[in-house]
Parts: structure tokens; sequence; C-alpha cells
């Protein structure tokens, strides 16, 4: 059976190797294994999305959407040392590279954890995914109509899809799909991929302004 970065539990032979990847302005050696998703290198759309997506937020509940081995995660962890980052795979090859990779930098504020291991009650300051396009469409929404619902409110997804793997047309699905208190567009493109941004704006106020002493 052949094994894809999406297997559960890929039983491929690991051939653990070393890599050195620039993340959060500086350069790290970190470990990758065969059976994730692009062992060899810091792939060009997460290099894309770690150029052009802004700073995390300072603290609160970040969430790395199909984390790999983890550079997204990580570099957040490096930039937001008093964030929670939730790095979450179905992979466990990859999880369990997050942790080593987590360990190595001495990083105590990462999570590697299965979709489900996400306590319901947790909420995101910021999302960050070079999402799995390849596991199919309707997988694809699935994995959007689960988590994008999940940011907290003034928060931001970013989102980085090759555009002839259909970044335009999952922007315009994004965009029909969250048409009540969100906003969708495109931030950056580079190397033919696109960086889309997903805002959830506040809830809007009902009642009236009370003003002091009315």
């Amino acid at each position: 059976m052949v094994d894809h970065y999406f297997s559960a539990s890929p039983t491929s032979a690991e051939n653990l190797r070393r890599i050195r990847v620039p993340l959060a302005g500086r350069t790290v050696e970190l470990t990758t294994a065969a059976g994730v998703f692009s062992p060899e290198r810091l792939d060009a759309g997460t290099a894309v999305l770690l150029a052009n997506a802004p700073e995390p937020p300072s603290g609160g509940d970040f969430l790395d959407l199909g984390c790999g081995w983890g550079p997204i995660a990580l570099s957040m962890a490096l930039a937001s040392p008093h964030a929670r980052i939730w790095a979450v795979d179905v992979n466990e090859r990859a999880l369990d590279l997050v942790r080593r990779n987590a360990a190595s930098l001495g990083l105590e504020n990462v999570n590697a954890v299965l979709p489900e291991d996400v306590p319901a009650e947790v909420s995101f300051r910021t999302i960050r995914s070079n999402p799995p396009i390849r596991v199919g469409k309707s997988v694809l929404h699935e994995l959007m109509e689960t988590w994008i619902p999940r940011l907290a409110e003034r928060s931001d997804a970013y989102l980085v899809v090759k555009r002839d793997l259909g970044s335009d047309s999952l922007q315009r699905w994004l965009a029909s799909t969250f048409d009540d208190g969100y906003s969708v567009y495109r931030t950056a493109t580079g190397k033919g991929y696109r960086v889309l941004k997903v805002r959830r704006h506040g809830t809007p106020r009902t009642e009236p302004l009370q003003l002091p002493g009315v």
C-alpha cells in the first residue's frame, strides 16, 4: 500500500532526516521523515505563507491545520512564546515529528494532536494552514466548515493554496459559504500560490449603546 501524507498511520520506513529551514527570522535544524508532507525541504507554499502572513498575536490559542512536520506551528510558537499552539494532523508520524521538533527547540507551547483531541471550547486567535488539497474537494470543504467557525471574533485565518490546484475556486467557495460575519480576501501571490485571508468580524451590536447617566 502506498502511503500518503494524509495517511493516519504510515507503514513505510521512517527514513529520518535532518534539514535546515528558516523560521521566525532564524535558521533551525529540524527532523523530518518519509510518509509526511514535503520531507525533503520547506515546501514552496508554506514558504509563501510564512513570508506573507503577519506576525501572530502575542497570546491566545493558535491553530496549524494539517501541520505536517510542523513548520507553521513551530514558527508561530517561536514568534509568540506566550500563545498556545495546536498543531493538528491525522498523520501520527507527523505529530510525532512536531513533538520532536518542538522539544529540540525548547518550545513548551506546542500541542501536536489529532483533530478530535482539540477541546471543543477552544477558539482560535489565528489559523494558519497549507491545507491538504489532495484529500479532495468534499473533504477539504468539510475541514473548512469545521475549523473556520472556531475563529475567535475579530480574528483571521490565512490559507495558502496553489493556483493550479484550485485557489481561486476555493476563495469563491469560502466567500459564499462564510457570507455572514466573515470576509474573504486574497492577500498575496507568489511562486504560483495564493494566500487567502478569512476574517471573522465581531458580533453586531443588537442593543442600543446605553450611555452613563441615561
